[in-house]
């Protein structure tokens, strides 16, 4: 039996020159990761072709937010779920998972209430989404050199580890095939699916307590 389980998920591609070498670490590895893509990045010829590619290989399609620029829970725009939601997922098309993936804009990898709004909650349940969240956030944006350790212990501290790294063009993911060994060096095993409690929304459907990423009505 393994030690402990990761689920992989890669955040804020597609990105030219980046998400291929990703492809190609996981390829190496066969692991099954999920990319949970910025809507104007897919929308281009060259990110939606890196998204066909990775859903060709077997990976999930997810939908990060059109512009990422601001948690929708703190968003005042009436119709922030149909821009930011739904425009992205139109951009995926039938890239997308069956379950239509959707993971908030934390700002920086955090959670709480500023990742929702009661609208938002709704339009996700009316247009049968599932809310992807994460309890691992090793922050490799900001130390691209520096994550593994981080990435290592966070994974090792918890029975299963849905884990946020990115798909960008900070050097990061150069180190991904180390990270990839160590962890499995360590006794994990790789998984595409998602830890219950990091998944408040499937389908639609309200499975775990949500109150905590929602803002609060004035």
């Amino acid at each position: 039996m393994p030690d402990f389980d990761v689920t992989l998920t890669f955040d804020n591609g597609p990105t030219p020159g980046v998400t291929e070498q990703v492809l190609s670490v996981l390829a190496d590895h066969s692991i099954a990761a999920t990319f949970f893509v910025i809507g104007e990045k897919v929308a281009t010829p060259e990110g939606h072709a890196l998204a066909a590619r990775a859903h060709a290989a077997g990976h999930w399609i997810g939908n990060h937010t059109w512009t990422h620029s601001v948690p929708l829970g703190l968003s005042e725009a009436p119709d922030v779920a149909e821009q930011e939601i739904g425009r992205t997922q139109r951009a995926i098309g039938t890239l997308a998972h069956d379950e239509k993936l959707f993971r908030p804009f934390g700002g920086g990898g955090r959670l709480g209430p500023h990742l929702l709004t009661q609208g938002v909650v709704d339009y996700l349940r009316a247009g049968r989404f599932t809310c992807v969240l994460w309890n691992a956030v090793p922050r490799d944006w900001e130390a691209p050199d520096d994550w593994l350790e981080t990435a290592l212990a966070q994974c090792r501290a918890q029975p299963w580890t849905l884990l946020v790294l990115h798909d960008l063009p900070t050097g990061a993911m150069r180190h991904l095939p180390r990270f990839l060994d160590g962890v499995r060096a360590a006794g994990a095993r790789f998984r595409q699916d998602f830890p219950p409690d990091c998944v408040p929304i499937r389908r639609g459907a309200i499975v775990a307590p949500i109150e905590g990423y929602v803002r609060a009505a004035a």
